[in-house]
């Protein structure tokens, strides 16, 4: 079961009565991992990747009409894979032969991409590593990330667990995420990110901003 619920929502006031830094779209981003097509298909649990999309393009609309940044972030390589991880690992990736697919970079239509919309590409699981998103964040004054994405317990959780170090504000959406597992999900919203950040809802990020 999942536990984000015993979470205070709407106010964003965490569980020992202190309230988090302002929503206010002047100093917050947006920050959604890795929704292209060549990862959607790895969302199934807690939820379908359609249902992540209808969440994280309600908050990226949202974010957009107040004139706030929202940052799609994009996992890769190049043709060759000479750009991929190879450590020895037990549970290793396999990359697909010949490359990726031609329509693994793609945005799905749902999140209605605007031009203004910043785009990062990573090469591993944490969305600051060997990337400008840190930069990006800090010249645009961002202090607080919303973070949403798939997967739950790699892409988003490297990437909620590196913006927790370096400093930023967590609001993590959690409508707004799924994986390959419902267990591995839970894990990481029960035990993981109460410890970074805000569990929210998108609906509540939206309220807050509102407000």
């Amino acid at each position: 079961m999942i536990l984000a619920s015993q979470y205070t929502f709407g106010s964003l006031t965490s569980t020992e009565g202190k309230d988090a830094a302002e929503l206010d779209p002047k100093t917050a981003a947006l920050v959604l991992i890795d929704l292209q097509q060549g990862i959607l298909g790895f969302g199934k649990a807690p939820r379908s990747a359609e249902a992540v999309l209808a969440s994280s393009a309600k908050l990226a609309k949202r974010f957009r009409q107040l004139n706030a940044p929202v940052v799609l972030v994009r996992v890769g390589w190049s043709a060759d894979f000479g750009d991929a991880l190879k450590q020895p690992v037990d549970q290793p990736v396999t990359l697909p032969a010949g490359g990726l697919p031609s329509t693994w970079w793609d945005y799905p239509e749902a999140l209605e991409v605007a031009e203004h919309d910043l785009k990062i590409t990573k090469r591993q699981w944490n969305a600051f590593h060997g990337t400008e998103l840190d930069l990006q964040l800090r010249r645009r004054g961002v202090q607080t990330i919303v973070l949403g994405g798939i997967s739950t317990n790699i892409g988003v959780e490297s990437t909620a667990r590196a913006a927790y170090e370096l400093g930023y504000s967590l609001v993590l959406a959690e409508d707004a995420m799924s994986c390959g597992s419902a267990e591995h999900h839970e894990a990481s919203v029960n035990f993981i990110f109460p410890r970074l950040g805000l569990v929210r809802q998108s609906e509540d990020v939206i309220q807050a901003l509102a407000d």
